[in-house]
């Protein structure tokens, strides 16, 4: 490592490096320096974590050490680890992530899987995905949902590449079109959807500047910045929505934790829609808004 001199290790086997690493980061205040060091360890030596256990005596050499060096190098500087090692799991599947797109969240995994109930038992369902990034959602609903024919859309071509590449990887990619554009704009006129998904942009400017560094130096500001109240997408959502929507189609939006009154106020005012339920993450919190065409 940079500091290799300064410490005591004169063999730098796997566990060494771990156990080096693990202490430096969390020196620089890394939330979980274990499991980053193993992550950007297992990446340069292109082995699982379960590897490096069981290579814990093996000495990497000086080349893997020199990448590793930089990788963590990287990290102290505030370079999330998805974007050092390329992917990010999110249902069950690895993802393709680039500076280009959002990072995928656990936490979105609640509205994948409210769009698969609401899809059981529907033949062929068509789903349009607003604001697809790593196209996650889309991609995921797609892996999930065999006959599910999906629309994603995109205002940044750079992340449309990278839905695009992550649809092919995982098999869907003759079930998915991609479209540049914001928002509803790029759809063709008259398309109506059994379901209708975002993870749209909903940080406030105030929430911005507390956003840890990773996420707010180095994640695309255009898939975070909500406007001046972190409304602003659902308004545009609600508005359009009822048009692209089937009989009896749904629209599922994530929120942030202390949106849901809002969100939901947004939804209400539009009367053509019927709110569901919110739907709450894995740690009991608002996570998606629900609505039918009424």
């Amino acid at each position: 490592m940079a500091t290799e001199t300064t410490l005591q290790p004169t063999v730098w086997t796997i566990k060494a490096l771990l156990q080096w690493t693990t202490d430096f980061l969390k020196s620089k205040a890394v939330e979980s320096p274990r499991l980053e060091a193993q992550i950007l360890l297992a990446h340069v030596m292109a082995c699982t974590k379960i590897d490096l256990v069981a290579r814990s005596d093996e000495r990497p050499s000086e080349a893997e050490r020199t990448r590793f060096r930089e990788l963590i190098r990287q990290r102290t500087e505030g370079w999330p680890v998805a974007y050092l090692v390329g992917k990010r799991e999110f249902y069950l599947l690895s993802f393709e992530v680039t500076p280009a797109v959002l990072i995928p969240r656990p936490d979105t995994e609640t509205l994948v899987l409210e769009a698969l109930r609401l899809l059981k038992g529907k033949v062929a369902p068509t789903v349009l995905d607003l604001g697809t990034g790593s196209g996650c959602i889309a991609v995921s609903i797609a892996h999930q949902a065999k006959t599910a024919r999906m629309t994603a859309v995109d205002i940044s071509p750079d992340a449309l590449a990278v839905a695009k590449r992550n649809a092919a990887v995982h098999g869907v990619a003759d079930r998915v079109q991609f479209h540049t554009g914001d928002l509803f704009n790029p759809v063709e006129a008259g398309s109506t959807f059994d379901l209708v998904v975002s993870n749209p942009p909903y940080i406030t400017p105030g929430e911005m500047a507390d956003l840890p560094r990773d996420v707010r130096e180095h994640e695309p500001r255009i898939a975070l910045d909500g406007g001046p109240d972190g409304l602003a997408f659902y308004r545009r959502i609600a508005a359009d929505v009822g048009r692209f929507l089937k009989p009896g189609g749904a629209v599922l939006v994530e929120i942030g934790f202390a949106q849901d009154e809002s969100v939901r106020a947004i939804f209400e005012a539009r009367p053509e829609l019927k709110l569901s339920a919110t739907i709450k993450d894995m740690a009991g919190r608002p996570r998606v808004v629900s609505a039918r065409l009424a």
